[in-house]
């Protein structure tokens, strides 16, 4: 792994660490909205730490068949359980370099969702209609508020033009 990722990693791990102690203060406990920010942080470093822990154990015991191949007995034991060890540890690299990548900050932003039904007449606004409904099922599973700002019914069902607003 890249020096510059595992600097990083360090200062996520000492962040996480840090989170863990405001969480347990009872000031922290006193303040909803101060406990809501150091909640939601630590919620995101959480797996970027258990992967991190992971794959530092996976390096140790790599250092410990290092050990065995010493010892001929037991080297084609350690030769054999090296492939599994070296190929989880790329996987997890992989994972924390893909957690390195930025959030976007308005990934969690309420959103407007807005259909119109275009050409096709009363066919275009039936679709408009499905396209409508597989979105508010979809926001439902995610427990999402979906909130209708304005919308223009076709004759024969569906919508010619609906907006709506997404949060949550």
């Amino acid at each position: 792994m890249h020096p510059a990722i595992r600097e990083k990693l360090a200062s996520l791990r000492e962040r996480h660490d840090e989170l863990n102690g405001l969480l347990a203060l009872p000031e922290t406990a006193a303040d909803p909205d101060q406990l809501r920010r150091y909640a939601q942080e630590h919620a995101q470093l959480a797996p970027v730490i258990a992967i991190l822990d992971d794959t530092e154990a996976l390096e140790r015991q790599l250092a410990d068949l290092d050990e065995l191949e010493a010892d001929p007995e037991m080297a084609d034991l350690a030769a054999a359980e090296r492939p599994a060890l070296t190929a989880q540890i790329a996987a997890n690299e992989h994972q924390l370099a893909r957690h390195m990548i930025p959030k976007d900050p308005l990934d969690g932003a309420d959103i407007y969702l807005e259909i119109r039904a275009g050409t096709g007449g009363d066919e275009a606004a039936i679709f408009a209609g499905d396209l409508f409904r597989m979105y508010g099922k979809y926001a439902e599973q995610k427990n999402w508020k979906i909130e209708i700002l304005s919308e223009n019914p076709g004759e024969h069902g569906g919508y010619k033009e609906i907006i709506s607003q997404i949060s949550g």
